[in-house]
């Protein structure tokens, strides 16, 4: 499993959210991209669970009150043995 850390405080909120997006699609089925910032990012996981439900479980690592980190880990494919890195 590869981690990406994204601290999504230094994109421009006009990319910010595309850019997580476009990052958590690149990613290979077990890897997760952490995401660092310093408001809860609601609006961006409301969008996930809405649009990629079955494709990624996400885990609070830190919840405030300065800083968030929010885990995002790409589900491997159904049936998938890990091999071809679950894509």
């Amino acid at each position: 499993m590869t981690e990406f850390i994204i601290e999504a405080q230094k994109i421009s909120p006009q990319q910010r959210h595309s850019f997580i997006v476009e990052s958590f699609d690149n990613l290979e089925g077990g890897d997760a991209i952490v995401i660092v910032n310093n408001h809860d990012p609601l609006p961006l996981l409301r969008f996930f669970e809405q649009n990629r439900a079955s494709e990624f479980k996400q885990e609070y690592i830190q919840s405030g009150p300065g800083v968030w980190k929010v885990r995002l880990t790409k589900n491997k494919k159904e049936g998938c043995c890990g091999f071809c890195g679950g894509n």
